[in-house]
C-alpha cells in the first residue's frame, strides 16, 4: 500500500512515483478516486495509457471504474471525453467573456495602488534623496516594488 500525502496539483508525488514504479504487468492499481491520481484531465490519460501499455489494470473506487474489463475502459474514456470537453468549455467562456469585457473597456489585473498625484510625491521624495525606497513606500501604503515600478515609468521617455 502506498500512501501519498502530496497535493494532487503537485508535479512531483514521490509515494505515487514510487506505487508506478513498482507495479508489473498483471497487477491492477486501486485508487481511491480518479482526481489522486492525475493532475488533469490529460495527465490522467496519459497515466492510465501508461498503465495499460504496461499491461496494468485500474481501479477507482468511488467511480467504480475498472479498465480490466472493456466495459471499465470504456467508461473511463467516455467520463475523461466529458472533462476534457467541460474544461475546453470553460477556457471558451472564459476567453468569450475577457473579450466582451475588454470590449465594454475593462481591462483585466489589479487595481492601482496610486494615483498620479502620490506617483509624483513618491518621485519628489525620492529626488531629495533623504527617504529609503522602504520609507517610501511606508508612507504610501504600498509596496518596495510598486514605488520601483512607478519610479521606473517616470524614467521613461514621453
Amino acid at each position: 500500500m502506498f500512501v501519498e500525502h502530496a497535493s494532487g496539483v503537485l508535479a512531483k508525488r514521490p509515494a505515487l512515483d514510487d506505487a508506478l514504479e513498482y507495479l508489473r504487468s498483471g497487477d491492477t492499481l486501486v485508487v481511491t478516486k480518479l482526481d489522486r491520481l492525475g493532475r488533469s484531465v490529460r495527465n490522467l490519460k496519459e497515466v492510465v495509457e501508461s498503465l495499460q501499455q504496461r499491461g496494468i489494470g485500474l481501479k477507482a473506487l468511488s467511480q467504480g471504474i475498472d479498465t480490466t474489463t472493456p466495459g471499465g475502459r470504456l467508461f473511463f474514456h467516455m467520463l475523461a471525453a466529458i472533462a476534457e470537453f467541460e474544461h475546453d468549455l470553460i477556457v471558451e467562456r472564459t476567453q468569450d467573456g475577457l473579450a466582451a469585457a475588454r470590449a465594454r473597456g475593462r481591462k483585466g489585473g489589479g487595481r492601482f495602488k496610486m494615483t498620479a498625484t502620490k506617483a509624483r510625491q513618491a518621485r519628489a521624495m525620492y529626488d531629495e534623496k533623504s527617504y529609503t525606497v522602504q520609507q517610501i513606500a511606508e508612507t504610501f501604503g504600498v509596496s518596495r516594488g510598486t514605488i520601483y515600478r512607478h519610479l521606473a515609468q517616470d524614467a521613461r521617455p514621453m
